[in-house]
């Protein structure tokens, strides 16, 4: 099926930038990889096509620093319902698409102009919403030019976002018109209730030599290292981060590690539990990127604990969205976890995430991670 011609169900994500403003997605065009040691890069160079690398560089397994780096424009954000969106233009990328644990390269094709992104959060509490579909219909002078339903997506540099590469039809002003579906989590706290139903916001952008010319990529000399590039600042979006660990309520069990997912296990007190239970303690894994805390969403996760080698809880915890514990996966539990105890975490199927460079060789062969309480 030609995805030029046809909409079809995709996973998809985004950033953002002023209203009515060019800019380059808020990122520090000397912000530097591995963020983990602070380095800077050294000298770089741009490809002459405008378009990202065609290859991958030779690196370890897991998360790595993507062969580049990219300027985005930003042309403008909207509000729809409960939803605030921003719509980010880059040159076209090369991606790669996730069925279950299965993963296939999407190249750039000879009519993609541009890798649009967009990003969806809640403006009350600045949080990103994941779990969700969103689809981008490109209209030029009023007459449909490409509509797509797009993929979740992650990258280094906006972490969850939805994105496609698409085609346009020259210069010119064009209208995006970004509609999300509900969000498919529970919602939890400020967030129940909310959410439920879409909403459609248009953005305008412009497409011209002028805007080709703030997009641009450069090569780093840290490609392939263990490491990634830092999140960028994107205006009033808010970055998809996952609260650390010690910002929790409740105890922090410890952190499992799966395929270079973390894994961060807290226990909430039934005292604490009320928006989650029915009066029993609460089991919550916020799910992570190992460099810079981005969420992990549209996985299948499944928690059990063994005390004394004995197993004393087991099943599956449900994708939830909540304002103080983030996106996370959660369980009631019957009794509290006890010092000593095991908590083994198992994925049933890896994140469902169209992945960007530095990202597509991890968190697809997930083995169990064991935390002990």
């Amino acid at each position: 099926m030609n995805r030029r011609r046809f909409l079809h169900s995709a996973t998809g994500a985004a950033a953002v930038g002023l209203a009515g403003c060019l800019g380059d997605g808020g990122g520090d065009a000397t912000d530097t990889a591995a963020p983990d040691t602070g380095s800077t890069p050294g000298p770089t160079r741009s490809p002459t096509d405008g378009s990202t690398p065609t290859s991958t560089p030779d690196g370890p397994s897991g998360v790595y620093v993507q062969s580049f780096r990219e300027t985005m424009v930003t042309p403008g954000t909207a509000t729809a319902g409960d939803y605030r969106f921003a719509l980010l233009v880059a040159v076209p990328h090369r991606f790669w698409t996730v069925n279950l644990d299965e993963r296939s390269v999407t190249e750039i094709e000879e009519d993609d102009d541009v890798h649009l992104m967009a990003t969806v959060w809640d403006p009350e509490t600045q949080t990103v919403l994941p779990n969700s579909n969103l689809s981008v219909e490109v209209t030029r002078d009023g007459e449909l030019v490409t509509q797509e339903v797009i993929y979740r997506m992650l990258s280094q540099r906006m972490g969850f976002h939805y994105g496609a590469n698409f085609p346009l039809d020259g210069d010119g002003a064009y209208t995006a018109r970004l509609s999300v579906g509900g969000v498919s989590a529970r919602k939890t706290g400020a967030f129940e209730g909310r959410f439920e139903d879409g909403a459609t916001a248009a953005v305008e952008f412009e497409w011209s030599k002028r805007v080709r010319e703030q997009l641009k990529t450069e090569q780093l000399d840290q490609a392939g290292q263990r490491g990634a590039l830092r999140p960028m600042e994107m205006g009033e979006a808010p970055q998809p981060r996952a609260p650390k660990p010690a910002a929790f309520p409740g105890r922090v069990l410890g952190t499992g590690r799966s395929d270079d997912a973390k894994l961060a296990t807290v226990q909430l007190p039934a005292a604490e539990a009320g928006r989650f239970t029915d009066g029993r303690p609460y089991l919550a894994v916020s799910a992570r990127t190992p460099f810079n805390r981005l969420v992990l969403p549209t996985m299948a996760l499944s928690a059990s604990v063994a005390r004394d080698g004995e197993p004393v809880f087991e099943r599956s915890l449900e994708p939830t969205l909540d304002p103080e514990l983030g996106h996370h996966y959660g369980a009631p539990l019957p009794e509290p976890v006890r010092s000593g105890d095991e908590v083994t975490l198992r994925v049933g199927t890896p994140p469902q995430l169209a992945r960007h460079e530095g990202y597509e060789r991890a968190f697809l062969e997930m083995e169990p991670a064991t935390v002990t309480a």
